[in-house]
């Protein structure tokens, strides 16, 4: 068996946005088990999270699959974009954020203001 050559963005855990609000767990389970096991999906419910989901695969080639066919495909009203989850640039919004905070607080404790 050949073996194939994947990119390092390429993953087990699918990132999947502008999902329609009504759209349930079972519609996921349904779509994205058409390429392979699912182990898990997660739904945003809340603010920015609301509208996406995670979908946990398996095995990295079913991910692979699932991506090249679903990204753009037509679910309930909505054009679905999906991408390979990327922890490090979410580590890295988050390490932003906490930067932030960080110089706020001083800013407070100083008595600096913030530019207008």
């Amino acid at each position: 068996m050949a073996t194939v050559k994947l990119s390092p963005d390429v993953n087990r855990i699918l990132f999947v946005k502008n999902l329609n609000y009504k759209v349930t767990g079972e519609d996921l389970y349904d779509l994205f088990g058409k390429y392979g096991a699912v182990r898990q999906i997660r739904r945003g419910s809340e603010g920015k999270a609301k509208g996406t989901a995670f979908v946990v695969y398996e095995d990295v080639m079913d991910a692979k699959t699932a991506f090249d066919h679903l990204n753009g495909f037509h679910l309930q009203d909505r054009y679905l974009v999906v991408l390979y989850h990327q922890p490090k640039k979410q580590d890295a919004k988050m390490d932003l954020a906490r930067r932030e905070k960080e110089l706020a607080e001083l800013k407070a404790k100083h008595n600096i203001p913030d530019k207008e």
